[in-house]
């Protein structure tokens, strides 16, 4: 039995370390987060695999809240049940708090001199370039058809070019695939909800979650 517990407190202590190692480590918000979270999950840790990461960020960035909050506290869930969700949700934040209370004590100092100007200008540049790898990798999971393609070009246009909020396209997108689906079905069309991938990358690689 104390075996047990202190395995289970040994992948609390690896879920917190790696979410606290995550947090300060990117810049820009959650989806700026998301090429950080897959590379340590899924590539270092071999924690989830990445069908289970494109689920997980769906259902992240569809629930309310800060997308990486949400992700940690998916992995973190999946990993360690309700305590492997608060630690990672606790180690992800607590770094981000820390350094923003810090920089807000600091910034009426710092604010006007030209060097840290010069670097938030730089830290925006590579903001855009994580937020487009984090767009690649959903790509690969999401688009899966003409329909699902139709679905993200349609939404794209209509966050570009109109007023409309992203709530209703996140609801939207919901029941428009679900409606998709009843018609294939209903023809006799082939259904096509996930990609297919080789059999090596659908194999678990975490047996500590079954302890």
């Amino acid at each position: 039995m104390k075996q047990g517990l202190f395995q289970r407190l040994d992948l609390l202590w690896r879920i917190f370390k790696v979410f606290f190692k995550i947090g300060p480590s990117t810049f820009g918000g959650g989806y700026a987060m998301i090429a950080t979270i897959e590379q340590e999950i899924v590539q270092k840790k071999g924690w989830m695999n990445e069908e289970e990461m494109g689920d997980m960020i769906s259902v992240s960035g569809s629930a309310p809240g800060g997308v990486a909050v949400n992700s940690a506290a998916f992995i973190g869930y999946r990993l360690g049940g309700v305590a492997g969700a608060l630690v990672a949700v606790i180690a992800i934040t607590l770094p981000t708090f820390l350094i923003v209370f810090l920089l807000s004590y600091l910034s009426f100092m710092f604010k006007d001199h030209g060097k840290v100007q010069a670097a938030l200008k730089g830290i925006h540049a590579a903001v855009v370039a994580l937020i487009i790898v984090a767009a690649k990798k959903m790509w690969k999971t999401a688009i899966l058809d003409a329909a699902t393609l139709i679905l993200a070009a349609v939404s794209l246009i209509l966050l570009l070019f109109t007023g409309i909020h992203s709530f209703y396209l996140i609801l939207g997108g919901p029941i428009i695939g679900i409606l998709v689906v009843l018609f294939k079905q209903k023809r006799g069309m082939s259904v096509k909800t996930e990609k297919t991938r080789p059999e090596q990358h659908h194999e678990l690689q975490f047996p500590e979650y079954y302890i």
